[in-house]
């Protein structure tokens, strides 16, 4: 469930010079993996309150109030120049304003654990656009067949073989649509603000203070004010944007600078288990053979999309 977008093309580990961080990362890793997890739960506690819009604006307010208060700290502006900010606005809604509002109408109807499972079909998106849209990005046996995989893992966890009996087509079709937004956001931010030398922290805050605006607008437009204050609701929305928006960007930064991109991106594979593990004690929601069982195959072939072929090694004359 990334917010955040990577604004250039190469990052570089932390320099061994520099003053080890206090909390190992390992830990760091669990705590985002957990935070990550958790916010399908919090969405639906959210939704049960609140409508999908005011959760979704509620989200983003406290998200950005976080990535606000962590550049005043290090003392960071945001950045300039209109292409800049144009380019943001479309990060903004592809990665943050449509994904968390989809999942926010989804999570209405299908429970937080399927959810969470469908966020999980990300990288297999990722996967078959980078094929059409990114040409550096090349095809081999395994990747395709790990994205094979990966869907047919889709169709278990959904019951395809029972006529997808007792499904909430629309709630479905939101969330994987969600999962869907990411990757092309992804593309857009690597095509068209890569290499910008501003830094990560200034221009995530800028993206969120974005979607927020952009909710801001919307969702007057399409909901009413609650007749009264739900706490339990509020608090969950609460912590799904300071936590779940705007920590687990600086966590996510921190452990991409440490220990590079690739291992900070496994988290992935952990956020499915850590949501329906959630959704199922602390929600009581069902759950039958088929969603373990499919999820399990569908971040086995996500991982598969993520393997890159070796280098060829240049002969020496």
């Amino acid at each position: 469930m990334s917010t955040a977008t990577t604004t250039s093309s190469r990052i570089t580990p932390a320099s061994p010079d520099r003053p080890r961080p206090r909390l190992d990362w390992r830990l760091r890793f669990a705590a985002l993996s957990l935070i990550w997890g958790f916010s399908f739960l919090l969405i639906k506690v959210g939704t049960e309150g609140y409508a999908p819009f005011q959760v979704t604006l509620g989200r983003l307010v406290f998200g950005t109030a976080v990535l606000a208060a962590a550049m005043a700290v290090r003392r960071e502006r945001l950045p300039r120049g209109a292409r800049t900010w144009a380019h943001l606005t479309v990060a903004a809604f592809l990665l943050n304003a449509l994904p968390f509002s989809l999942f926010a109408y989804a999570e209405v109807t299908i429970p937080s654990t399927l959810a969470g499972i469908c966020n999980a079909t990300s990288p297999l998106w990722g996967m078959a656009l980078s094929l059409v849209a990114l040409s550096e990005d090349r095809p081999t046996r395994v990747r395709v067949a790990g994205l094979g995989l990966g869907f047919l893992g889709v169709l278990t966890v959904l019951g395809a073989w029972q006529g997808f009996h007792g499904l909430d087509a629309t709630g479905t079709a939101l969330a994987l649509l969600a999962s869907l937004s990411y990757p092309i956001g992804w593309i857009y931010v690597r095509r068209t603000l890569a290499g910008t030398g501003r830094s990560h922290l200034s221009m995530t805050g800028a993206q969120l203070l974005l979607a927020t605006v952009q909710l801001a607008v919307v969702t007057p437009l399409f909901t009413t004010l609650p007749t009264r204050v739900s706490v339990v609701p509020l608090l969950a929305i609460a912590a799904l944007g300071a936590l779940g928006t705007g920590l687990a960007v600086l966590l996510q930064y921190g452990l991409v600078a440490e220990v590079g991109p690739t291992t900070a991106q496994m988290v992935t594979y952990f956020i499915p288990v850590i949501a329906t593990a959630a959704g199922v004690a602390l929600l009581g929601e069902s759950l039958t053979w088929s969603t373990p069982v499919g999820a399990a195959i569908v971040l086995t072939g996500a991982a598969l999309t993520q393997v890159r072929p070796k280098p060829r090694r240049t002969p020496q004359p």
